[in-house]
C-alpha cells in the first residue's frame, strides 16, 4: 500500500466531524494498510481524484474522502465560496441564502455551510425547512441576496448529494457560470490545501427564514395561471417522487383556486432512500408506474410527477395503445405546449425571446417565428438559457421549464406545474384534452417528434473513446438517410453555442446531437425530426434511433 495514500487518508480522517465517514474511513484504512489489495483500490479511488467544482457545483456518492460528498468537502467548499464572495463584496458584507433537500445529510450539510459563512462574517440565512431546489432560486432574488446555495442532489441515485450555486445582483439569482467557477474553485483549493477544516471559523449566528419567503413564492407561482371557472371539473394524479413538492405544490394550487389531485401516497413523503424506485428520476423506466396505476383506478385526466427537489416536470396522458394505458409526455412535448402558451402571452413585445439548450427540439423555434418573438439557442443547462436576452420561457428537454423568469432564473418544476394546470383547464373548458392540446400545435407550427438514445457506462473513458472515434470517423449515413452536414461544436463559431457537442443535419431536416451527460455517467443521443405529419415525423425518429444503436454498439 502507498505510505503516502495511507498519510492522506488518516489526515482527513483526522479533520471530519463525522462519526460515521471516520469510521468508514478508518475501517478501509486498516485492511488497506495490512495489504488488502480491494481496500487499497478504494482508498485510490477515494482520494486519487477530487469531485470537481463547476458550474453544476459539486454532485457525487456520499462517503469518505475527496472524490467523495460528506462533511469535509462540503466544509471546504462554504469556506472557499465564503472567500469568493468576499473578495467581490467591495467591503460590503454579502448575503446568501441556503436550501435544503430531503436527502441523507442535506440538512446538516446545509447547517454546516450556514455556520461557516455565518463564520466568515457573511449574513447567513437558512430556509426554515426542507424544501425545493425552485424556493430558494426564488429566495435569493426575493431577499436580494448576493448568492445562494442548494443542498441537492435533484435526481441522482439515493446515495448521491449536491452543493448547487447561484449569484443574485446581476446574475438575477441564476446558477453560475464561468468565469465563476474556476474562481471559486481556485478559493475551495486553497482551502483544502491548508488541510483542516477543523480551524476553520464556525458561527451559530446565523438567520433561520421566516414562512414568510416561503408565502412570497406561492403567492408568486399562483399568479402565473388563475384557474379558470371549469377547472374545479379536473381530475389529476400527482407524485412528489419521494422529494420535497408536495407541501409547496399543494399550496400553490389552492391558492390558485385548482382541486386538490389525487396523490400517490407511497411517493408523497420525503424519503431519502426512494423506496419504490431505482432511479428518483420521471424519465427512467419504472419510475411514474405507481401514478399509472393511482391513475387507472380514479379515472384521472393527467399524471403530473414533480423529481425530489421539484425543479423538474413530467406530465403524463391517458394512450389506449401503451401496455399501462398512459404516456410519458417528453420534455420536448411539454416544452413546446408551455412555449406555445408564453409565445401567445408575449406577441407583439418588443426584445421578447424563447430559449431552449440545443439538444431540445427546434419546434420552439417554430413557435417564436410564428409570434414574431425572438429565439436563443443555447448549451445545455439553465445556467445558459436562464441568461437568454429579453427571455420569457425557457426549456431543456430534460423535463426542464422556466416559465417565471421574473421571479425564478431556473427551471421550476412547480412553476410548470401551474402552467400545465392552467393549459388542461383551458383545454377542459374547450371539451379538449392535453392530448388533442399537441394536435393543435403539429396543425399550428408544424409537426416535430424527437427520441433519445442514452448509454449509461461503467468505465467514463468509454465515452471518451466514443466521441473520438466519431470525430475521427464520422458516419456517412443514418439509417438510410444520408448526413448532409456534420458539426463539431469544440469548435463552434464564433457567436454559437461551444462544447463537447457533435451534430449532425439531414437533408430533410431531422437532426441527430451526441454529447457526454454533465451530470451523470451517461452518452446521450438527441433525435429530432419534422415532418408534414406527426406519423412522418415520428417513424423518421425511430429509423434514426435503429441506426444509433447500431451506431454507438460497433464504435463502443
Amino acid at each position: 500500500m502507498n505510505d503516502e495514500r495511507l498519510a492522506q487518508a488518516r489526515a482527513w480522517m483526522r479533520q471530519d466531524p463525522d462519526h460515521e465517514t471516520r469510521d468508514e474511513l478508518a475501517a478501509v484504512i486498516t485492511r488497506a494498510a495490512s495489504g488488502d489489495e480491494a481496500a487499497a483500490a478504494d482508498l485510490d479511488d477515494r482520494f486519487g481524484a477530487r469531485l470537481a467544482f463547476g458550474t453544476a457545483g459539486l454532485r457525487g456518492a456520499l462517503g469518505a474522502g475527496s472524490n467523495r460528498m460528506n462533511r469535509v468537502l462540503v466544509a471546504q467548499a462554504a469556506s472557499g465560496f465564503a472567500a469568493y464572495l468576499r473578495e467581490k463584496s467591495h467591503g460590503r458584507t454579502p448575503t446568501v441564502v441556503i436550501g435544503y433537500d430531503g436527502r441523507r445529510n442535506s440538512r446538516v450539510f446545509a447547517t454546516d455551510s450556514a455556520e461557516l459563512f455565518a463564520g466568515a462574517g457573511l449574513r447567513a440565512i437558512l430556509l426554515p425547512r426542507l424544501l425545493p431546489t425552485p424556493v430558494l432560486a426564488f429566495a435569493v432574488r426575493h431577499l436580494g441576496a448576493d448568492a445562494g446555495v442548494m443542498v441537492t442532489a435533484s435526481h441522482n441515485p439515493p446515495n448521491d448529494n449536491g452543493y448547487k450555486v447561484y449569484l443574485g445582483g446581476a446574475d438575477q439569482g441564476s446558477q453560475i457560470v464561468a468565469p465563476a467557477d474556476a474562481e471559486i474553485a481556485a478559493h475551495i483549493q486553497r482551502v483544502a490545501d491548508a488541510d483542516d477544516v477543523s480551524a476553520l471559523p464556525r458561527s451559530a449566528d446565523y438567520e433561520t427564514a421566516g414562512d414568510d419567503v416561503v408565502e412570497a413564492y406561492v403567492a408568486a407561482t399562483a399568479a402565473i395561471s388563475p384557474a379558470p371557472a371549469g377547472a374545479s371539473d379536473l381530475r389529476w394524479v400527482y407524485t412528489a417522487m419521494h422529494g420535497v413538492g408536495w407541501e409547496t405544490l399543494s399550496k400553490i394550487v389552492s391558492a390558485a383556486g385548482y382541486p386538490q389531485p389525487m396523490v400517490v401516497e407511497e411517493q408523497l413523503t420525503p424519503d431519502a432512500t426512494f423506496r419504490t424506485v431505482s432511479f428518483p428520476n420521471p424519465e427512467e423506466p419504472g419510475a411514474m408506474d405507481l401514478s399509472f396505476a393511482r391513475a387507472r383506478r380514479v379515472q384521472a385526466d393527467f399524471i403530473i410527477a414533480n423529481d425530489p427537489d421539484a425543479d423538474r416536470l413530467a406530465v403524463a396522458i391517458p394512450d389506449a395503445s401503451s401496455e399501462s394505458g398512459w404516456r410519458r409526455l417528453t420534455g420536448n412535448e411539454v416544452g413546446l405546449l408551455l412555449g406555445a402558451r408564453a409565445a401567445r402571452a408575449a406577441a407583439g413585445t418588443p426584445g421578447a425571446s424563447l430559449a431552449c439548450s440545443l439538444v431540445s427540439s427546434p419546434g420552439l423555434g417554430a413557435v417564436a417565428a410564428h409570434h414574431g418573438l425572438d429565439f436563443h439557442e443555447t448549451l445545455t443547462g439553465f445556467k445558459w438559457i436562464s441568461r437568454a436576452p429579453g427571455i420569457v420561457f425557457g426549456f431543456e428537454e430534460a423535463l426542464g421549464y422556466l416559465v417565471n423568469p421574473e421571479t425564478v432564473r431556473d427551471k421550476d418544476g412547480i412553476s410548470a406545474a401551474v402552467a400545465v394546470l392552467g393549459l388542461a383547464a383551458e383545454a377542459h373548458e374547450r371539451g379538449k384534452s392535453l392530448a388533442d392540446l399537441l394536435s393543435e400545435l403539429g396543425d399550428t407550427y408544424g409537426h416535430f417528434a424527437s427520441g433519445q438514445v442514452s448509454v449509461r457506462v461503467q468505465d467514463l473513458s468509454v465515452i471518451g473513446s466514443v466521441m473520438l472515434s466519431l470525430r475521427t470517423i464520422p458516419p456517412r449515413q443514418l439509417g438510410g438517410h444520408a448526413i448532409a452536414s456534420a458539426e463539431d461544436l469544440l469548435h463552434a463559431d464564433e457567436g454559437q453555442p461551444s462544447g463537447d457537442v457533435l451534430r449532425y443535419r439531414i437533408a430533410d431536416g431531422s437532426r441527430i446531437i451526441v454529447r457526454p451527460s454533465g451530470t451523470e455517467p451517461k452518452l446521450k443521443v438527441y433525435i429530432d425530426a419534422t415532418a408534414d405529419s406527426a406519423e412522418r415525423a415520428s417513424a423518421t425518429v425511430a429509423e434514426l434511433e435503429a441506426a444509433v444503436r447500431v451506431l454507438l454498439e460497433e464504435r463502443s
